[in-house]
């Protein structure tokens, strides 16, 4: 008899640890469900075909600092930095550099048109995600699934009210980059801002790449 009942009990003890697991389990599946879906709206702001133009201040782990504006519809982009700028109309890339006063002509989908470009590559489908509310915002954590290249964790801080993205940290390699987002303004009402204004930067000397 009294073995039939420490039986017994183990046997609740199980089943209730089992019911405490799946319970886990749910949890953690209905925050990966929402921690994407938010993901997604801040996500379609940024690049969704509706375009947008945003302020930025980056820091790669202090020894690379840099800021600008960047306006992004579809395939065309345009941002406007210091030293750098680029025009993108969706068929010719162009990058100036303003202190060797050079113009460079790349094709957007050559890999030659950012050395940095694949350390920071993304597709959202390679990330596990999580959730937390903190203040008026939510953190969203992203980590690479086994075998991903690029970036291998991000955190992103997004308002809670507008799904606006407020910051970014990204971990590429063995150092993080820290992206702090100001100024977004949704919708690109005119692509003319995305064609390169040739004689603005007539006195430049001009390489055309996009042949390499």
């Amino acid at each position: 008899m009294t073995q039939t009942i420490i039986k017994s009990r183990w046997a609740a003890v199980i089943i209730a640890l089992m019911l405490c697991l799946s319970n886990v389990s749910a949890q953690e599946n209905a925050n990966t469900r929402q921690a994407r879906k938010i993901f997604d709206q801040a996500y379609n702001l940024v690049f969704g075909p509706q375009g947008c133009s945003l302020k930025y201040d980056v820091n790669i782990v202090s020894l690379y600092k840099t800021s600008g504006t960047i306006w992004y519809k579809g395939k065309k982009q345009k941002f406007i930095e210091p030293r750098y700028s680029v025009w993108c109309d969706g068929k010719d890339f162009y990058r100036v550099d303003k202190k060797k006063k050079t113009v460079e002509i790349l094709d957007p989908n050559s890999p030659n048109r950012d050395k940095y470009a694949s350390k920071f590559k993304f597709e959202p489908n390679n990330y596990n995600y999580h959730i937390a509310a903190k203040g008026s915002d939510l953190i969203i954590t992203l980590d690479a699934k086994k075998g991903v290249d690029g970036v291998k964790h991000a955190k992103v801080i997004i308002d809670n009210k507008t799904r606006v993205p407020k910051s970014i940290k990204v971990k590429v390699l063995f150092f993080w980059a820290n992206i702090k987002v100001t100024d977004f303004h949704k919708g690109v009402a005119d692509d003319n801002i995305f064609n390169f204004p040739h004689k603005q930067y007539s006195t430049y000397k001009t390489l055309d790449k996009r042949n390499e």
